[in-house]
C-alpha cells in the first residue's frame, strides 16, 4: 500500500465511512491514476476536469456513478490533499428519474424457489421479508433477531443508523427452522468461513435463479427491496410506515413506491373503461 493510499484510508476512517464506501472511494482514485498513469497528487486541475468528460461523455456512467467519482475525489484532494479544486463543484451529475424493477409475489416466491442451498434462500427471503439492503442482510447476527416480539434489529445501517423492522411470523418459522438444520453455529445468521456471506456471493447466486426463473426482468438482490416496499403500498400500508421500515431519512425517497403499482393500474383500468367506453372510431 502506498503512503497516499494509507493517508486517505485513514482519512476516510477517522471521518467515519463504512468499509464499502471506504473501498468504493479509494477506487475511483486508483482509476484516475491508472487514466493518466501517474500518481494522482500530481495531476492538475485540468487534468481532474479532463477526467470527468470523459466519464460522462465517452464512458457514459450512470448519475450515481458519477456522483461515487465526484464524492471519492473530491475528498483526496480536499481532506486528504488540503487542495481543493474549483472544477469539482460544478461537476452536476445529469438528473434521472427512473422508476425500480419490482417483481410480483408470484414472482418472488418462483425466483426464491429456485435457490438451492438453504443459506442463500434463507437470506434472500430475510431480505425481502424484512426490505432490507443486501449488506444489512448479510450481517445480521443471531443476537439481533427478537422472536417474541416479532422483530429483527438492524445495527449501523445506511447512515449509521440502528433501526427495527417487523418480522412476520411465517418467515420467522422458516428462520427458525433454518437456524435449527444450521451444523456450525456462529455470531452471523449466514455464516460464511470466518465470517458471513458476502454481498456479491449473494448476488451471483440471485441472477442464477432469476435467469432460470424465466423471469425478464433485470432483477437483482435490491429488487426484492423494492418489491417489499411496493408490496406493503399495494396492501393499504401507509407511505411514512414503509419510510420507517426501509430506514429512510427522507420521504422523498420513498415517494418512489408511489408509481404504477398492480393494484392501481387495476383500479385505473376500470375507470378508463368507463371513460372510454362512449368513444368512436
Amino acid at each position: 500500500m502506498t503512503e497516499l493510499r494509507r493517508r486517505m484510508l485513514e482519512d476516510l476512517q477517522l471521518a467515519g465511512y463504512s468499509r464499502r464506501t471506504i473501498e468504493s472511494y479509494i477506487d475511483t482514485v486508483r482509476v484516475l491514476a491508472q487514466y493518466y498513469r501517474r500518481s494522482p497528487d500530481l495531476l492538475t486541475e485540468e487534468e481532474v476536469r479532463q477526467f470527468f468528460l470523459h466519464l460522462v461523455a465517452e464512458r457514459k456512467l450512470s448519475r450515481s456513478s458519477i456522483t461515487v467519482y465526484l464524492c471519492g475525489i473530491r475528498f483526496f484532494f480536499g481532506t486528504t490533499l488540503k487542495r481543493p479544486l474549483p472544477i469539482l463543484d460544478i461537476v452536476r451529475p445529469r438528473p434521472e428519474k427512473k422508476l425500480p424493477v419490482v417483481l410480483s409475489q408470484d414472482e418472488v416466491r418462483t425466483i426464491l424457489k429456485l435457490v438451492k442451498r438453504p443459506i442463500y434462500r434463507m437470506a434472500l427471503t430475510i431480505i425481502y421479508a424484512c426490505g432490507l439492503r443486501i449488506s444489512e442482510g448479510v450481517r445480521l447476527k443471531t443476537s439481533d433477531v427478537d422472536g417474541q416480539r416479532h422483530l429483527i434489529r438492524v445495527c449501523n445501517g445506511k447512515g449509521g443508523k440502528d433501526r427495527y423492522v417487523p418480522l412476520h411470523e411465517r418467515p420467522l418459522e422458516l428462520l427458525r427452522a433454518y437456524y435449527r438444520n444450521l451444523g456450525k453455529r456462529s455470531e452471523f445468521l449466514f455464516p460464511h468461513r470466518n465470517g458471513h456471506v458476502l454481498p456479491d456471493t449473494l448476488q451471483v447466486v440471485f441472477r442464477k435463479a432469476v435467469r432460470e426463473s424465466k423471469v425478464n426482468k433485470p432483477a437483482t438482490v435490491h429488487t426484492l427491496r423494492h418489491s417489499y416496499a411496493t408490496h406493503l403500498l399495494e396492501s393499504g400500508e401507509d407511505i411514512r410506515t414503509i419510510k420507517d421500515i426501509l430506514g429512510h431519512s427522507s420521504i422523498v425517497t420513498t415517494d418512489i413506491y408511489t408509481h404504477m403499482t398492480e393494484k392501481i393500474t387495476i383500479r385505473l383500468q376500470g375507470s378508463l373503461d368507463g371513460i372510454m367506453s362512449d368513444l368512436e372510431s
